[in-house]
């Protein structure tokens, strides 16, 4: 019986923990090619395809870790056992994915405050 239960817990947890990896990434980058474009200097296919690595990475980093902490068990073989196994599960990678969006912003911001820095030194060369 315990092992029925691992198994619907498991084909709760993988759908949803998709679900939020492709949401938030699509999400993510769809919205960051704007920052690529400024990184980059308008320049869209080094903008585009950075953007496009940034976000193969994203999901190979965030499903990889989803399916590491994959392994559940159920100490009393009851449906509340699961249920907050799978809260425990899902809030936590949850919580990682969070982290791992705001990581990527930072990176994105940081990008084009370097940017914008070169431009303004390269400025005042040509302008010198």
């Amino acid at each position: 019986m315990e092992t029925s239960k691992i198994l619907i817990g498991y084909a709760i947890y993988i759908p949803v923990v998709m679900f939020l990896t492709f949401y938030v990434s699509k999400t993510l980058f769809k919205n960051s090619k704007i920052y690529m474009l400024d990184i980059f200097n308008g320049r869209e296919e080094i903008a585009l395809a950075t953007n496009k690595l940034f976000e193969t990475g994203f999901y190979l980093l965030n499903i990889g870790f989803a399916f590491r902490i994959l392994e559940m068990s159920i100490s009393d073989n009851s449906y509340q056992s699961l249920i907050e196994n799978l809260s425990y599960k899902i809030g936590g990678f949850s919580i990682y994915l969070g982290i791992m969006l705001f990581l990527n912003l930072y990176l994105f911001f940081r990008g084009k405050r370097k940017a914008k820095a070169s431009r303004k030194t390269q400025t005042v060369v040509v302008n010198g």
